[in-house]
């Protein structure tokens, strides 16, 4: 079934500012506190979509693992204002090397 829900936006405050224009909630975290905070608690509301920034998702990574686990909502990196950290391609990378048990989108042979 899919969710119909809000689209949120976590990360600092000059890379979530342009989402705010384009009807995103947008949350403005700068330590692992309020960040795990703020995913705690769009985990428990009808978001269907929440991005994130990748500097901000490394920090919290135990706690976007934990959300994995779960439908909704799906957690996204996105590059921030100061560009990418190669962490979310990091993750699709893995993701698909457990789902299908190969490495198909680099073909990295470690």
């Amino acid at each position: 079934m899919i969710k119909t829900g809000k689209i949120a936006v976590i990360g600092d405050k000059d890379s979530v500012i342009a989402f705010k224009a384009v009807g995103a909630e947008t949350f403005v975290a700068t330590n692992v506190f309020e960040i795990n905070d703020t995913l705690r608690e769009l985990a428990k509301g009808d978001y269907a979509v929440v991005f994130i920034t990748e500097q901000l998702a490394e920090i919290a990574s135990d706690t976007l693992n934990k959300l994995k686990s779960r439908p909704y909502p799906v957690v996204i990196p996105i590059p921030s204002q100061a560009g990418s950290t190669g962490f979310a391609m990091n993750g699709l990378k893995k993701d698909v090397e457990r789902a299908i048990g190969a490495d198909i989108i680099f073909n990295d042979k470690n």
